[in-house]
């Protein structure tokens, strides 16, 4: 299971609390986040690594996720935020981690002055650090969609592009813009600290895509699709299970509070370790085409099914990733023309979490990466669920050229787009009003 079917525990993620690093003086708190980080994550590494020797199950990434960097920096009088992320970089570099999230604002409702500023230091950011990644949340069931936020995202993601554009635009594969974002999520790039959480928090995101594709490869070709239903939700009961061993032994060792075990199946580059090929196995000619979308449906909810009975913490997005870039059935699928972004859009309507790791053409508009932005949102917003877009605009590129960024983020196909979005819904602004099935109370 571990060596053929790419059986692994995607990412331990230490959450930690940084609210008590602000300082008026931006150098000073950039000192305090470095030392804190620092002292906190200094055994984490080394306990994922002890833990993978014991059990024999291989820890993909060793992550940390910080308390919004937007939420600490209300006191400082400095208006570019890049030295604190240059701090943060400076940490995960130091403890061993691969990513750190965190460098985020939630802006749902209204944005301050620190929230600005921050959204004002992503390009800079993300431009001159490896490990750090951003999120900015912009919508959230309960407030509706802050349209002024999108818009200003959708040119941060541009500007973004344009200061990695010589790494192929990199820098927005760490950049992702939520609605309904939640505060325990171990994923990058979305991950931070959230204000309801403990000082200091383990979270696990456990994955296997390889495991259920090989699962159901083994399976009659006609087997009914309640059986394909119980045999994915068998296969996700193993698979969290050695995701709750994991994270309740790396808490105790770590001598943090427990957070939560994520689902979600977390696809990778690696040949069989694709959410694509377990919808094509399900029996989609290639995914993309017609049923895509309800066998995504049925692979989402059967591993919700099958993992809660494994764990009494499930949390963070827990459901099926579907990154184009991450994901080598995908990558197939776009470059053959399967796989469209109108297709994608509609499949976020029933997984985890959205548009994510897509590569569009450098040329395409504001008012085009806007509207896209906004589309997503909305789906998060009437349907109570967490939606995000990672979107990379590839400049200089067209569609049918390839973006490649190596590792675990893999190469995307730059992707045809509709720009037809004209020029006038993206600058009316203002707040798209919370929908009516908010008034919970």
């Amino acid at each position: 299971m571990i060596n053929k079917q790419n059986l692994d525990i995607r990412t331990i993620t230490l959450g930690l609390n940084l609210k008590g690093c602000t300082h008026v003086e931006i150098d000073t708190m950039a000192t305090r986040v470095y030392d804190r980080m620092t002292s906190a994550a200094e055994n984490l590494v080394p306990v994922a690594e002890q833990l993978e020797r014991e059990y024999g199950i291989p820890i993909v990434n060793k992550r940390i996720s910080v308390t919004p960097i937007a939420e600490i920096c209300a006191a400082t009088t400095a208006q570019d935020l890049t030295p604190i992320a240059e701090a943060m970089d400076k940490a995960g570099k130091e403890v061993g981690v691969d990513f750190i999230g965190g460098f985020s604002a939630l802006v749902h409702k209204g944005a301050s002055v620190a929230d600005e500023k921050l959204i004002a230091s992503i390009p800079h950011a993300l431009a001159t650090t490896e490990r750090v990644c951003s999120s900015v949340n912009v919508a959230s069931t309960r407030a509706g969609i802050n349209m002024d936020a999108v818009l200003k995202m959708s040119q941060t993601v541009i500007d973004t592009a344009q200061a990695t554009a010589e790494r192929d635009c990199i820098g927005c594969a760490k950049l992702v813009v939520f609605a309904n974002a939640v505060e325990d999520n171990p994923f990058m790039a979305g991950a931070f600290h959230g204000s309801g959480e403990a000082d200091a928090v383990v979270n696990v995101g456990v994955s296997g895509p390889g495991v259920v594709r090989a699962v159901l490869a083994d399976m009659p070709k006609d087997a009914d699709i309640t059986t394909i239903a119980e045999a994915i939700k068998a296969t996700a009961f193993k698979i969290t299970r050695a995701g709750e061993l994991m994270a309740r032994e790396a808490s105790k060792r770590l001598g943090v509070t427990q957070g939560i075990l994520d689902l979600s199946l977390a696809p990778t580059p690696a040949d069989g370790d694709s959410v694509a090929e377990i919808l094509e196995a399900i029996g989609i000619g290639t995914c993309g085409g017609p049923g895509t979308t309800a066998a995504l449906a049925l692979l989402n909810d059967a591993v919700k099914k099958g993992g809660v009975m494994a764990s009494s913490c499930v949390g963070g997005l827990s459901g099926a990733f579907i990154p184009v870039s991450e994901d080598a059935g995908m990558i197939r699928a776009a470059e053959k023309g399967a796989l469209t972004l109108e297709k994608l859009e509609a499949m976020t309507c029933v997984c985890s979490v959205g548009l994510d790791m897509i590569a569009i053409p450098g040329d395409s508009s504001l008012e085009t990466i806007f509207g896209i932005i906004a589309d997503e949102c909305a789906i998060g917003v009437i349907n109570t669920k967490t939606t995000a877009v990672r979107i990379i605009p590839a400049i200089g590129r067209v569609a049918g050229d390839v973006l490649n960024f190596g590792g675990l983020l893999g190469s995307a196909p730059v992707m045809p787009v509709n720009q037809y979005a004209g020029t006038v819904f993206a600058h009316r602004g203002g707040r798209f009003p919370a929908p009516l099935n908010s008034l919970k109370n």
